[in-house]
């Protein structure tokens, strides 16, 4: 994944759309259109591999709209301009994490001083249980 092309490709293709927020915002708040609501095709994403866009759409399922654009909202600040870039970041950011694919775990074997600890604690734990048991 590149995170520039990314970026780039989201800042080109994004569409907003404004709206009164609630919030902070005194008696402007029912007057200017703050909120910023932002959609985009998955489709038009450039960056992303073929395995990467589909990874992408199944972790962010509840963010995509049935005609398969991702949906970001953003209220937080009084501004508008403030509100899109917002959105923007949040938006590259879950793209990020959501394309980002954990390497599987090596499987190792347990060391030497480890087998040992372990054998030595059972032992300690028997004599303990050995120890609590009725002499007939």
């Amino acid at each position: 994944m590149e995170k520039e092309e990314v970026r780039k490709s989201i800042e080109e293709n994004i569409v907003f759309t404004f709206a009164r927020s609630g919030g902070k915002g005194g008696q402007n708040v029912n007057k200017v259109n703050t909120k910023a609501h932002g959609t985009i095709p998955l489709s038009s994403i450039r960056g992303l591999s073929n395995e990467e866009r589909a990874t992408v759409a199944q972790k962010l399922r509840a963010k995509i709209n049935s005609e398969n654009n991702i949906c970001v909202n953003c209220d937080e600040e009084r501004l508008q301009d403030l509100n899109r870039k917002i959105a923007i970041n949040r938006l590259a950011n879950w793209i990020e994490n959501a394309a980002y694919i954990q390497p599987k775990r090596k499987k190792t074997k347990p060391s030497k001083a480890s087998k040992e600890r372990r054998l030595n604690a059972k032992r300690i734990r028997s004599l303990i249980k050995q120890s609590r048991q009725k002499i007939f």
